[in-house]
This record gives C-alpha cells, structure tokens and sequence, in this order.
C-alpha cells in the first residue's frame, strides 16, 4: 500500500522548547495519513521525523535550535565506563534489592520530553481534526478499486478499512490503528513464563555446569570453544576468542549476566506492536497511560490536562506506519512498538521505537519517577541498542541505532553524542558524517554543513518534479498533470517545496493528497 501524506508547509515563529524563545521555532510538516516503513526510513534519512502521525523537518538554517539527526553504530558500539555503571547498578539491583547512593537525578543521558514537536500536542490535536480521513477514506478506496480494476484485479474485501481509519475523536479510543497486527509470540502474564528479551531462567544444575564450563575454558583457553554458549542466551555478535581474564565484557555481557535464584526482583522487557488490535498491548494499556501520566507529572510538570488519554493516544499509540512482516525480515516484523520493562509484574518503563527497514529508531521513553535511581533513559537506551545488535542478526541490513535529533546548542540534548561510534547527518547534502568531525564546526556555529566537500550536492534531490503523485479528486495522478488544471500560483511553490524535502524517490513512491 501507498504512503499518503498531506503537505502542510513552514510553520515559522512558534515556541521553542529548547532555549525557552517564543518564536525560534521554524519547521516544516506534513500530516501521514498511511506510511511504509520504507518511506518513513527514507524521510529520516533526509532529517524528518515523527511525533505521532505528524512528521516534520527542521528548517536548520533558519530555526533557533538546529537539530541534527544522530544514529550510534551499533555493531561498533562499546559501552563507556558510566554506561557500564548503570548496567552494574541495575544488577545489583535486580540481584540483591541493592540500591546505590549518589545524585541520580543529574544523570547525563536522560531523555527529555522536548524531542517532540516541542510537545506540540495542540498542533497535532489540531491537524488531527483537520485532517478528516472519512472522506479522504472513501476517496482513496474508489480510486484504489478503480486502478485494481484497470489491472484486472478485484481489490480484497476490507481492504479500504485497513487503507485509512477515520481519527475521529469521538470515537472509541484506538480505533485509528492499523488493523493487520504483527505476528508476536505471546507475552507473558506478569510473573510467568519467559521474558521475550532475556536469557530464560535456568535451573541451579544448569548455572552449575556452566560455570563448570568456563572454568575448564579458562584452564585450556585453546579449547574448542563450541557448546559452550550459555543456554537460551542471545548468540554473541562477536564470536568468542580464547577467553582471557582481560577480555573487556560485552554489552551483552554486561545486561545479561545471570541472576542467582533467590534474586530480590524480576525485570523482563516485552515487545508489543502499538496495536488495539494486539491483545497484549490492549490489556496493558491502561497501565501503560498511567504510567505517562505520572512521568508527565513529576519530571515534566505538565498540568493533567495536557496529559490525558488522547494526547497520550495521539502521540505515543498513534503511529502512521503501516505493520510489514516479510520473510527477510525481523521476526517482530517492520512497524511502531512499545518495549515495557516489567518489574517484578508491573510495568517501570515504556521505550516507543520504530523498527525500520535499517534502524531501530527511538521516539520516545517515559518511566516511573519512583525508580529515577536506576537511570532508566540509559539503562533503555544500551537495551535498545542491544536489541538492534539482535536483530541484525536475522535481518543483515538493520544495523543502526536511530536516537533522534542531537541539539548542540542544548545542553541537556548533548547526552546523545555519549553514545559511540555515531554520526550526524549533513543538513545540505544528507550524508552520514562521524560526530567527531563534526563537534569543531558546532563549537563555532550553531549551523553547519558537515559534508567537507565543497562540490558535493544532495544526491536524492527532487530532479524530475513532474513524476511527483499527486492524490487529487479520487484519482492518482503525477504532478505534470495535475499543475495543467491548477490556476492557484501558490499551489506550484507548496508542492516543489515538499519534493525538495523529501526528494525525488519519496515523492514518487508517496501519494500527496490535495485538496
């Protein structure tokens, strides 16, 4: 299925909450009634990004805060000695009830609600009523049938239904998702069965014989080394060498090491695809809203009334990416999830990510405040890089960890570039450039084009506008045709502004609904 955006241009002078301006704020966004997750992949590609199904793009040169897209190279990735820390600090946590003493709340690396839309949520709200998909539905799905029909198929019952659902607030809660939810394995009920993302627990006879193992390894480090990877356990990425006592620990290592059995608590992390139709992620929702409720509450202080059920719905349940599962691909399949860390059957945590066609993309984290001491905006971060190591292992290609947008000139952005290796994109021409060659320039201006070649020019440019599809009047169209009957001289500037941002690839692939 198509991707089908609606255009809605610059939104200039509006509050930035970064640096606190009233009006520094200039970006430019459009509204995804549907997208592919190859699509939305290339998009961030070109330095969009999504807050709910709002996606938008900085104007760099021109916004008060310019934010660098920034994704850590996972297969690189080794953990620093604070990342260490807090993996360190939640073991002896979940081993002994163990809770360490220090200054938690100033952690470097914790998330912060502004890398949103500025939690633009009226914007949203706004658009999102705006935006009538009823009719926009029913116009696709005639036009749909009529293409089907041309190549002489006839189009799947219900299809049109899992094309668009209407966003109508009125309506029950939820009932805007994609209706083909992934195929998951069962979570478990808090307390049973095994966590998705964990080794499984093992009997005390099993941990024996393993450490059994490992000293027989550590006495002949010649030794054939096969068989002896630990039950259950994720297969490293890096194949073991001979196991010296000086061999740093692996980030896998570090996250996975086994718990005694009388452990003072469980945390297991669950994958849920942001679904009503998915019945796990429809039993812990109303924990889950709970949840962000509190974290939006005490951390950032926002009213109850900007943090109710449908602002949280449109913002973290409310995804335009439509589920893919191909064969090739990851297990979980393609699409928007929810990671929950479960502790001891309640849920602490929720990491939103979006997994793409070559990243894990992060959107967004919310925890209980209670549990600040175990510096969970890290502890999220280095499991969802993990988890993109674990992945790639299936799906080759996916192999980078997309952390949003890196903000130089703000100090409390600045913990994403702790995260190494990692990359910013070029502004101008959308080439991945290594952070470190890049923190020279931004010490000097807040703006910076990271390509050090002078000639370089951005490769997926809008060259050829006309082939741009257009969705005009229940029918597809490309752009040459459609400008023959528009009289409008702002019609023409709206459209080539939007195949410049997102380039000619998308704008071929994605339909650009015009009213």
């Amino acid at each position: 299925m198509a991707s089908v955006v609606e255009y809605k241009g610059l939104k200039a002078g509006y509050h930035c909450g970064y640096c606190d301006s009233e009006e520094g704020k200039v970006s430019c966004g459009m509204w995804a009634h549907s997208m592919t997750v190859q699509d939305y992949q290339d998009l961030i590609d070109r330095g969009w990004r999504r807050s709910g199904k709002y996606v938008y793009k900085p104007v760099m040169n021109q916004t008060c805060c310019p934010q660098y897209t920034i994704r850590c190279r996972p297969l690189q990735f080794q953990p620093s000695k604070s990342h260490k820390k807090v993996l360190k600090k939640m073991l002896k946590f979940l081993a002994k009830g163990e809770i360490s003493k220090g200054n938690y709340e100033d952690d470097p690396m914790e998330p912060t609600m502004e890398d949103t839309v500025a939690g633009d949520f009226g914007l949203i709200n706004k658009l999102d009523i705006q935006c009538d998909l009823k009719t926009l539905s029913g116009d696709l799905t005639e036009s749909f049938d009529s293409e089907e029909k041309k190549k002489g198929k006839s189009p799947k019952k219900g299809e049109s239904n899992e094309f668009i659902q209407s966003q109508d607030i009125e309506e029950k809660l939820g009932s805007g998702e994609p209706s083909h939810p992934v195929k998951m394995p069962m979570a478990p009920k808090p307390g049973k069965g095994a966590d998705l993302s964990k080794p499984p627990c093992r009997k005390a006879k099993e941990i024996r014989k393993e450490r059994k193992r490992l000293k027989l390894m550590q006495q002949n480090p010649a030794g054939e080394l096969e068989g002896f990877q630990a039950q259950g356990e994720p297969p490293s990425l890096f194949p073991p060498k001979a196991n010296k006592s000086n061999q740093p620990k692996s980030l896998e290592d570090l996250i996975f090491e086994s718990l005694p059995e009388n452990a003072s608590h469980k945390l297991e992390v669950r994958l849920v695809p942001v679904s009503f139709e998915d019945p796990e992620f429809k039993s812990s929702f109303s924990r889950s809203f709970s949840l962000y409720v509190k974290y939006q509450m005490a951390i950032h202080q926002d009213p109850p009334d900007e943090c109710g059920k449908t602002e949280f719905t449109r913002f973290l349940c409310s995804s335009p990416l439509e589920a893919e599962n191909p064969p090739n691909g990851p297990d979980c399949g393609y699409g928007s999830f929810h990671q929950q860390y479960w502790l001891d059957g309640r849920i602490i945590a929720v990491g939103v990510i979006d997994i793409l066609p070559y990243c894990v993309s992060s959107v967004y984290l919310y925890y209980d405040p209670d549990y600040s001491f175990l510096s969970l905006g890290v502890y999220s971060a280095l499991r969802e890089i993990a988890f993109t190591r674990q992945l790639h292992q299936k799906t080759s290609q996916l192999s980078y960890y997309y952390m949003g947008f890196y903000i130089h000139s703000c100090p409390k952005m600045k913990y994403k570039g702790q995260y190494r290796p990692s990359d910013l994109l070029c502004p101008e021409t959308y080439v991945w450039v290594p952070i470190e060659q890049c923190l020279p320039s931004l010490e000097n201006s807040k703006y910076c084009r990271f390509n050090r070649d002078p000639e370089a020019v951005d490769e997926g440019r809008s060259k050829d506008p006309d082939r741009l599809q257009v969705f005009h009047k229940k029918a597809i169209m490309p752009y040459g045709v459609y400008k023959k009957q528009q009289k409008d001289p702002g019609e023409e500037a709206a459209v080539l502004q939007y195949a410049r941002l997102v380039g000619q690839t998308c704008s071929e692939r994605m339909l650009l609904f015009r009213n």
